[in-house]
């Protein structure tokens, strides 16, 4: 899969509807980003069961395995997601 500007100029549009105040990009969508094997995002500002939902309309608009996890509450894992990630939001 190709990650390119449009497909995340997508994703940012998708999670500024459901809310999101805070999205990064992490993992092979990052490091290489013409071979990623599937989406990873970090989030905040989305409630609860509306973060999975928005991760499983993103999958259905993008075509695409997607993975998402909230930034809060912060953790180590959280932490280096920051740290590694691109910033989209």
């Amino acid at each position: 899969m190709k990650v390119d500007q449009s497909l995340i100029d997508k994703i940012v549009i998708l999670a500024k509807s459901y809310g999101a105040t805070r999205l990064i990009l992490f993992g092979s969508a990052v490091e290489t980003p013409l071979e990623a094997r599937d989406i990873d995002l970090a989030c905040d500002g989305i409630p609860g069961w509306k973060l999975y939902e928005l991760a499983a309309r993103l999958e259905n608009e993008l075509g695409a395995s997607l993975d998402i996890v909230s930034l809060t509450p912060p953790s180590r894992f959280t932490e280096y997601i920051v740290t590694k990630g691109k910033a989209l939001l």
